[in-house]
């Protein structure tokens, strides 16, 4: 019979069950830089640059290597991340428009915290909810500790909103973060609450303002360019990819005559995200969680620098596409083990892989897959084929790309009385400076014809799955290989502080 004590028993076994699981989820950390590129770290090879915290917690846990933003601008990356899903689902760039709060209902933030996790979030947030109660559109509410900043944010701490408190101690704003990371495990302790933090750094993006501290750090030191640096190594690349800022950038922002010195600030802001990694980790020691810790570092996209005779991002070019990632989780059999991963990984699969870790079911919508897999056999594979999408600029540079482990192809649809519509081909395993376009090798001709395939593939999915608002639609036909160029135009949505065109000619446009 069921009695009153059989309900309590029930009810307590429960709860005894919830609260045991409670505590064995693991805490979860996400930390994102903003531009930076794979080779600022010293465990991707480059033994000028110092980052020991990044280079221990690639040897702690696993160093991918293949791993890529499938949009390389701030705006919809972070959308991306957030969602698990590709831009043509988000609905959200700049110039196209803001996301709706039926995307931000299925975040990986929205989701732990509905399940018991402790959230909080600091720094650059990227993006707007539209009809949001919280201010100026930014999701406040939906985190139980909040330092985030809507726009670009500031290196000085004192104008960082919510993180003003650190701005004594910490007048840069890379440190503030650390501090603020320091504190949410800190209080996540108290509560006895699995947390979740996540933080963007304002680092290394331009303007570039690096943080006095660390000026010695690389004072004086001259650095090894690229294999592919410069004009002379981007000649048989698309005239689409030089009509937009990217190729006046490599002048502009003096990687053509000023390389070390531009460098060295860039290598010195990445160092002060390195030591907020460090006292974030120190704090996870000190306060005893370290070992059902799981941290999760990487770029919102990488950077060019001079590579090919480019600046920024946004291209398809591997310094832009792709970024650093390590993950570390303690309680991996392969930790502490200095792996590698050479499988094809994506900044859709973060939502996916940070909700597998706290053992939620992963939505149906998401394109990203957790990588959980590859913490345990980092040989394997999780995917055939990625995505990398542009839809914001100049639309000459409005391109779409499929990458495997081994190659990559873009299709440049752009055509008009000075260029034509074109294709690049590229085997990355044998050529990963990208400096020999096989597209037009006859002896390439079938490996070309399996990646446009390939392509065509991804684009149906573009076709049947994009928002059908923010102007998403119309590149189901624009991408299409099999319609002229001829026939193509763009509409471009651009409103507020959205608004900025192809170049920047014209004093006092922002930057991103």
């Amino acid at each position: 019979m069921y009695t009153l004590l059989t309900h309590r028993v029930l009810l307590m076994t429960l709860i005894s069950a919830s609260l045991s699981f409670a505590e064995t989820r693991p805490n979860i950390i996400y930390l994102m830089a903003d531009d930076q590129n794979f080779g600022s770290v010293g465990c991707y090879g480059n033994p000028e640059v110092q980052t020991p915290n990044m280079d221990k917690l690639g040897r702690d846990g696993i160093i991918f290597d293949r791993h890529y933003n499938t949009t390389s601008i701030c705006m919809a990356s972070r959308a991306n991340v957030m969602t698990g899903m590709y831009e043509y689902k988000t609905g959200t760039n700049f110039e196209h428009g803001d996301m709706k709060p039926d995307i931000w209902a299925k975040s990986y933030p929205v989701m732990l915290r509905k399940s018991g996790y402790l959230t909080a979030f600091a720094g650059k947030f990227g993006f707007l909810v539209e009809g949001m109660s919280s201010s100026k559109w930014m999701p406040i509410d939906d985190f139980d500790i909040w330092g985030g900043i809507g726009g670009q944010t500031d290196y000085k701490t004192a104008k960082n909103g919510p993180m003003k408190k650190y701005a004594n101690e910490y007048p840069h704003s890379t440190l503030s973060y650390g501090a603020f990371g320091q504190d949410v495990i800190k209080e996540a302790v108290k509560q006895k609450k699995p947390f979740c933090l996540s933080i963007s750094f304002k680092a290394p993006h331009q303007p570039v303002r690096p943080d006095p501290k660390f000026k010695h750090v690389y004072a004086g030191k001259t650095f090894t360019k690229p294999e592919n640096y410069g004009r002379e190594a981007g000649h048989h690349l698309s005239e689409q990819s030089k009509q937009d800022r990217q190729y006046s950038r490599f002048e502009s922002w003096g990687y053509d005559r000023n390389y070390d010195k531009v460098m060295a600030k860039y290598y010195q802001q990445v160092y002060a995200i390195d030591v907020a990694l460090g006292m974030i980790r120190e704090e996870l020691e000190t306060q005893g969680v370290a070992d059902n810790t799981v941290v999760i570092y990487t770029s919102d996209n990488g950077f060019i620098c001079g590579s090919h005779g480019y600046g920024s991002k946004v291209l398809p070019l591997e310094e832009s596409a792709r970024a650093p990632l390590m993950i570390f989780d303690p309680r991996s059999s392969t930790s502490g083990k200095k792996l590698r991963s050479p499988a094809l990984t994506g900044n859709i699969d973060f939502a996916p892989t940070i909700l597998e870790l706290a053992g939620i079911s992963i939505p149906e919508n998401m394109d990203g897959v957790s990588l959980l897999p590859l913490l345990k056999n980092p040989e394997s594979d999780v995917r055939e084929q990625l995505s990398f999408i542009n839809v914001f600029g100049n639309v000459a540079t409005h391109s779409l790309t499929t990458i495997t482990k081994e190659w990559k192809y873009t299709y440049w649809w752009y055509g008009d009385d000075k260029m034509k519509s074109t294709e690049e081909l590229f085997h990355l395993k044998e050529d990963p400076t990208e400096m020999v376009n096989l597209a037009v090798n006859p002896e390439a001709s079938q490996v070309l014809d399996e990646m446009r395939v390939k392509y065509d593939q991804q684009l149906q999915h573009w076709k049947n799955e994009a928002v059908a608002y923010n102007n998403y639609t119309q590149y189901g036909t624009i991408f299409d290989r099999a319609i002229d160029s001829s026939k193509k135009t763009v509409d471009r949505l651009v409103h507020g502080k959205s608004k900025i065109h192809a170049t920047d000619k014209k004093k006092g446009k922002k930057k991103k």
